[in-house]
């Protein structure tokens, strides 16, 4: 019984080499490699330490993105019922000769606005768009406005209480404008070469306005929209984000493209998604 044991037991170690030959045998084609080295993990090193912090924000981002529109009633806080050429309209005189910043228009487009009902052809409103941007439950609405030198002023606008509410204002030079769930997603020109800015605007429920939460500059295919000259050029540091419009000058109409806007339209917030385009 001994003599046995033994002889099987030395057949045991022989029988499983084998198979872990076979086995690697088989599995070359699959089997892990290493990748090399992994580098070593540097954390971020704080330049000037000593520096004091800011107090406060370089730009007042809530100033202007939120502001109540006068003389303009909501009825049943419905803003599917307000004209959008009257709500832009009344801005206009609630803010005359304002040619930058969140309530600023070239002196051309608001010549245009006053002549919208006899020549609704070159009415700079766009056409208009409604979503619940907010998440409260009911439409909001979205308004672009063409400029001049292919400027496009992008503003918001709420009903709280039977009146009419700005929630955001931007102006750029844009090349498109999107809705991605409850942001506003708009595409603008950098004047660089393959590059452009891609800001996304979003409700902030304590401030109650929508905030330029993510500013991106991207490399793109490099097309017409992205030349050294292209319109409007970079952004400037009054223009943070792009918000704000640009300063005062002369310069040429540009063609009409916008479409009737003396009434709201019946779209809702199932409607397609909008692009507008600045070129």
């Amino acid at each position: 019984m001994s003599t046995h044991r033994t002889a099987r037991g030395a057949l045991l170690p022989l029988a499983a080499a084998a198979a872990l030959l076979a086995l690697s045998a088989c599995g070359d084609a699959g089997e892990l490699t290493s990748a090399g080295a992994t580098p070593t993990a540097v954390g971020p090193t704080r330049l000037w330490p000593k520096l004091p912090p800011a107090t406060s924000d370089p730009y007042g981002l809530d100033e202007g993105n939120r502001a109540s529109v006068p003389g303009v009633e909501v009825p049943d806080s419905d803003v599917h019922r307000v004209k959008p050429v009257a709500v832009v309209q009344a801005e206009v005189r609630a803010h005359p000769g304002e040619y930058s910043g969140t309530d600023g228009l070239y002196d051309e487009t608001v010549r245009q606005l006053g002549r919208c009902d006899e020549k609704p052809t070159s009415c700079p409103v766009l056409t208009s768009y409604y979503r619940d941007l907010t998440g409260e439950g009911s439409d909001d609405l979205i308004v672009g406005i063409r400029m001049p030198e292919n400027q496009l002023v992008v503003r918001v606008y709420m009903a709280e209480k039977g009146r009419l509410t700005r929630i955001m204002s931007s102006s750029d030079s844009v090349i498109s404008v999107e809705l991605a769930g409850r942001d506003v997603l708009i595409r603008a020109t950098s004047g660089i070469p393959g590059y452009e800015y891609r800001t996304a605007w979003s409700w902030d429920d304590r401030q109650r306005a929508m905030f330029p939460t993510h500013d991106e500059f991207l490399r793109v295919a490099q097309d017409k929209h992205n030349r050294p000259d292209g319109p409007g050029g970079p952004r400037t540091p009054d223009r943070p984000g792009g918000a704000g419009a640009p300063p005062p000058g002369p310069s040429p109409a540009s063609p009409p493209e916008s479409s009737p806007a003396s009434a709201p339209e019946s779209s809702s917030a199932s409607a397609p998604e909008p692009s507008a385009s600045g070129s």
